[in-house]
């Protein structure tokens, strides 16, 4: 006959089999006799042993690392791009009984989704509308892994390989665009420098007095530069002032 020992401690590890408790953040899906019954947790829950089976399902957000995949873009460039997918469960019943493994099915369309998307891209689309494109990506994953219960949070494509032929290429036309940009800006200072000196030559013509004090401007800055030979043209309206005012009478 079993003595008291062995009874007990069989109704104790009775006890601890059908006893469990689930946190905040997992869901119990219920299986009896190999039949789903219901989602239990999170907190106690009491199994009947031998006829129950209790499959944990994280509800979290889980991130994901999508390897690079190689991308023909529409325009026949080769690149490698990689991504990061964020994504929860949100009905454990269809995560469990309607795929397999939904983590594996999870990154298998993630990565076919992004090779095709991409494609439908060219390259500079893809370097300028990264945001469209994550929000592409959204929405085809979040359409496909519907039926298994999975939310897509969030598609982001971290980074973008391009071949060193390319990369020199946009450096070339990168370096192209600064000169063409400092070429038209130092051409609107010419263009303004000229409308300025137009305008002051007109009040200069305008005037003997201005023209006179427009000399002697320039001969104070050309002695200020040390110059010790100075040749500078007097302009014959200049003489002429200096006539009348030595000859008031003419």
């Amino acid at each position: 006959m079993f003595s008291l020992s062995t009874i007990l401690i069989v109704l104790a590890v009775l006890v601890f089999s059908c006893i469990k408790i689930l946190p905040e953040w997992q869901r119990g899906l219920v299986l009896r006799f190999g039949r789903f019954v219901g989602i239990r947790g999170p907190g106690l829950i009491i199994l009947i042993p031998g006829v129950e089976r209790l499959i944990r399902v994280d509800t979290r957000t889980i991130t994901m690392d999508i390897p690079p995949q190689d991308v023909i873009t529409l325009d026949n460039v080769s690149l490698k791009v990689n991504a990061v997918l964020y994504y929860r469960i949100t009905d454990p019943e269809k995560a469990i009984t309607k795929v397999e493994d939904f983590h594996f099915a999870t990154a298998q369309s993630a990565q076919t989704t992004l090779r095709s998307t991409l494609g439908q891209y060219q390259m500079d689309d893809l370097l300028s509308q990264r945001d469209k494109i994550n929000h592409t990506l959204q929405d085809i994953l979040d359409r496909d892994t519907e039926p298994w219960g999975i939310k897509i949070s969030k598609v982001e494509v971290k980074h973008i390989d391009l071949p060193k032929e390319m990369q020199r290429a946009m450096a070339r036309q990168a370096e192209a665009e600064r000169e063409r940009r400092a070429k038209v800006i130092s051409a609107e200072g010419e263009f303004q420098r000229a409308e300025k000196l137009t305008e002051a030559s007109k009040i200069i013509s305008s005037s003997p007095a201005a023209i006179q004090l427009a000399y002697l401007q320039a001969l104070n800055e050309i002695s200020s530069e040390g110059t010790k030979t100075v040749v500078f043209p007097i302009p014959m309206n200049l003489l002429e002032s200096f006539q009348k005012q030595k000859n008031p009478t003419e």
